[in-house]
C-alpha cells in the first residue's frame, strides 16, 4: 500500500518485502541463532501492524451516524416515522368520528377532532419553545399522534359532507410537496431574505384575518354567514374569497416547505447534532398538515359553491 505521507516511510507501513532491505532489517541482522529468531519475530510484528493499518485505511470513513451528526438520510427516516404515526392515529380518528353515524343520528362526532386539535396545538407549542434547551423526541411522537387524530377526524367530517374530497386533497398535497422538493433539489428555488420577509408579513396578515373571521362566525355576523365565514360568504367578481386567499395560502405553505428544506440543508452542512433531525421532521410535518388542510378547505369551498 503506497502512502504519500513521509511519516509512513517506516517499513511497518510499507510492503513486507521492504522490511528485508531496510537498515536493521532481516538482511542486516542475518547473524543466525537467536538474532535471526528475534528478527523473524520483529518482521512478523511489522507485517501484523501493516495489515492492521491497511485494514483501517481500507475501511469506509465514518459517516454522520457514526459521528452523531445530522444527515439527510436520518432526517428522512425520522420524517417517515412521524408520518407513519400520524397515519395510524388518523385511521383511529376517522373510525371514531364515523362510529356514531346512524340513520337516526347522521351527524359525525366532533370529539376526536377537538381532542386532536387541542392536544396537537399544545404539544406543538411545547416542542417549539423548549427545543432550544433540549429536544425531546417523545413529545414530537405525541404531537404526531394527536395531529393524526385531528387530521383523520376532520377528513372524515369533510368526506361525509363532500364524498371523494379527501382523495383529491391528498393527491393535491402530494403534488405540491413533490414539485416543491424537486425544484429545491434542482436548485430552481431557494429561500431568500426578501422572500422570507414577504412571507412573514403575509403570515401575520393571514393570522389576523383568520382571527377576525372566527370572531365574525362566533357572533353570527351576516357577512360571515357561510360555512367558512368570510371565505365562503364573500365573493369577488363571482369568485369566493376563500378560493382567492386559499391559492395564496397554498403558495405560502409551499414556500414554508422551502424554508424547512433550507434549514435541514444548513443543519447538515453545519454538522448539527443528530437529534436536530427530529426538529427537521417536525417542521416538515407541521407544514404538510397545514398545506393539506388548506387544500381541503379550498376544495370544500369550490364544491360547496358549484
Amino acid at each position: 500500500m503506497a502512502l504519500n505521507n513521509p511519516a509512513f516511510n517506516n517499513p511497518a507501513f510499507q510492503d513486507p518485502k521492504a522490511v528485508q532491505t531496510y537498515p536493521g532489517g532481516s538482511q542486516a541482522a542475518n547473524l543466525g541463532g537467536q538474532s535471526q529468531f528475534a528478527t523473524a519475530q520483529r518482521a512478523g510484528a511489522d507485517a501484523a501492524a501493516q495489515a492492521q493499518l491497511e485494514g483501517m485505511y481500507a475501511a469506509p470513513s465514518a459517516g454522520a451516524a457514526e459521528t452523531g451528526r445530522m444527515s439527510y438520510e436520518d432526517t428522512i427516516w425520522k420524517t417517515v416515522g412521524l408520518f407513519a404515526i400520524l397515519l395510524v392515529t388518523a385511521a383511529v380518528g376517522w373510525v371514531w368520528t364515523m362510529a356514531g353515524v346512524t340513520p337516526t343520528n347522521p351527524a359525525p362526532s366532533i370529539l376526536p377532532w377537538m381532542i386532536g386539535a387541542l392536544g396537537g396545538f399544545v404539544l406543538a407549542m411545547v416542542v417549539i419553545f423548549t427545543s432550544r434547551k433540549k429536544i425531546r423526541p417523545a413529545l414530537i411522537f405525541a404531537y404526531a399522534a394527536f395531529e393524526g387524530l385531528f387530521v383523520g377526524a376532520i377528513s372524515a367530517f369533510f368526506e361525509f359532507l363532500w364524498p371523494g374530497i379527501v382523495v383529491q386533497a391528498t393527491l393535491a398535497t402530494l403534488a405540491v410537496v413533490g414539485v416543491t422538493l424537486a425544484l429545491f433539489a434542482s436548485g430552481k428555488i431557494r429561500a431568500s431574505k426578501r422572500a422570507t420577509k414577504v412571507f412573514m408579513i403575509a403570515m401575520v396578515g393571514y393570522l389576523v384575518f383568520s382571527l377576525i373571521n372566527i370572531g365574525l362566525m362566533i357572533f353570527n355576523v351576516p357577512l360571515a354567514g357561510g360555512a367558512f365565514g368570510l371565505l365562503s360568504g364573500v365573493e369577488i367578481m363571482g369568485i369566493p374569497l376563500g378560493l382567492i386567499i386559499g391559492v395564496l395560502v397554498v403558495i405560502m405553505a409551499a414556500y414554508s416547505l422551502v424554508l424547512d428544506f433550507d434549514q435541514i440543508q444548513q443543519g447538515v452542512r453545519n454538522g448539527a447534532p443528530r437529534q436536530f433531525g427530529w426538529l427537521g421532521a417536525f417542521g416538515i410535518m407541521v407544514t404538510v398538515v397545514w398545506l393539506y388542510l388548506e387544500i381541503l378547505r379550498i376544495l370544500a369551498i369550490a364544491r360547496g359553491n358549484s
